[in-house]
């Protein structure tokens, strides 16, 4: 577990055909920073890690709960574990995600 990741040795990844990179992973937390594509759709599901993010860039539709969100740049959000959602993207762009615990499906 290295506490410094530089851009350079930063790990691609992909999950549910979205294009991410995973940017440090600490003892009970872990940064990635989605690469959201418009041909990208995250459908309903759920994990036990809370999930918060933070808006770089895009336009996206968060829906969990019975409610609908829509998210540009700037903007936040926090999903508590094991909670059904789905994010479809409206406009391409970048979102930095931060899991607690550790996304294992993500190493």
């Amino acid at each position: 577990m290295k506490s410094i990741v530089t851009k350079e040795n930063a790990v691609k990844r992909q999950f549910l055909g979205v294009d991410f990179v995973v940017l440090s992973i600490g003892e009970k937390s872990m940064v990635t920073k989605m690469l959201y594509k418009t041909t990208d759709f995250v459908p309903f599901h759920q994990h036990p890690n809370e999930q918060s993010g933070y808006v770089i860039s895009g336009e996206y539709i968060l829906k969990y709960g019975h409610e609908e969100f829509k998210l540009t740049e700037g903007d936040t959000y926090s999903i508590p574990a094991n909670i059904e959602h789905s994010i479809e993207i409206v406009v391409a762009g970048e979102v930095v995600d931060v899991f607690t615990p550790i996304r294992q499906d993500y190493i």
